[in-house]
């Protein structure tokens, strides 16, 4: 498998995506619009959100999960299968806006990634708003990945990954961790990343996306980014120098608002010269793999994420080989 190209999968739409994508775009997306207009919205989607930490959520029985705390946070240990490599770990940082959701809401992602990573996933319960800022959401991810470097993970067993505004962290992660001179992961995944909170209006798929509403996205970026130098690549990992980050895969939907900027992350990476693995699944929604319970697609997403850490992984063994030779 070659990993630095520009990928649109070919597959039929599913009875299914045609349901879902429809529903969203009736039910989700007009209600985003509707209540994500004060910052009390934010405050009772969190305090929801916190709620939905005490149900319980079935799993597949070969799925296991057991909770962990860290410096400024929680996490869990996901682990997909029986058999995992124990030396190698996935580090992945759910999405939710930066103000909602956790690690038990994004279980049907972390225990399949596990799976198709053979590795167990350690999915972080960051500080989110609108109480912490997204500077201390970036410390606890620092604080994650050094704390799995102090137990002996080597950094080329470990793989950063994360949907929406875990995607973002991803990259913030990435940047602060070259910018200090810290030794860097194997790969990163990045499922339809929220890459720019400049204030620039989304055009690009505007109608088209049956979840996130363009305006709604803008408003959240102007909260988050209150105080800040937007154009920050920490803040804004688009605009970033990409310089010496490893592989990236990355994942969005053809009609997703955020497509642009996943584009945008792809190419800039590329011109740092970081090998890309860039898909564009057709009319998929935001952050569709989350959806694998009911999508077929998504489910076949995570074979090409399987498919693309064996590509690193053999990519790494034989520029070892020719290094040594």
């Amino acid at each position: 498998m070659r990993i630095d190209r520009d990928v649109v999968p070919e597959y039929p739409l599913s009875w299914q995506a045609r349901a879902l994508t429809g529903l969203m775009y009736g039910t989700l997306k007009p209600a985003s619009t509707i209540l994500m207009r004060h910052p009390l919205a934010l405050v009772c989607a969190a305090r929801i959100g916190n709620l939905g930490r005490l149900v319980r959520v079935p799993q597949p029985e070969q799925v296991t999960i057991t909770t962990e705390a860290f410096s400024a946070c929680e996490g869990e240990w996901v682990r997909g299968r029986a058999g995992v490599d124990e030396r190698k770990v996935v580090l992945y940082f759910h999405g939710g806006g930066y103000f909602s959701c956790s690690p038990r809401t994004h279980r049907s992602i972390t225990w399949r990634l596990s799976a198709a990573a053979k590795r167990p996933v350690l999915a972080l319960d960051y500080r989110q708003g609108p109480v912490h800022k997204l500077s201390d959401s970036l410390a606890d991810a620092l604080d994650a990945y050094d704390c799995l470097l102090g137990r002996e993970y080597a950094p080329e067993n470990i793989i950063l990954a994360g949907d929406s505004a875990g995607g973002h962290l991803t990259l913030a992660t990435l940047l602060a961790l070259r910018d200090r001179e810290l030794p860097l992961p194997a790969a990163a995944i990045c499922l339809s990343p929220w890459a720019d909170l400049t204030d620039g209006p989304r055009t690009a798929n505007r109608w088209q996306d049956p979840m996130l509403p363009a305006g709604r996205v803008r408003w959240l970026a102007r909260r988050w980014t209150d105080g800040l130098d937007p154009r920050d690549p920490l803040v804004s990992p688009v605009l970033g120098d990409f310089t010496g980050l490893p592989p990236l895969m990355i994942v969005t939907g053809s009609t997703e608002v955020l497509r642009d900027e996943a584009r945008k992350v792809a190419e800039r990476a590329r011109q740092a010269g970081v090998q890309v693995r860039y898909e564009e699944w057709n009319r998929m929604p935001h952050v569709f793999p989350i959806l694998a319970d009911v999508l077929p697609e998504a489910r076949l997403a995570f074979r090409h994420i399987g498919n693309f850490l064996r590509a690193v992984a053999a990519h790494r063994d034989s520029a070892g080989g020719a290094a040594a030779a």
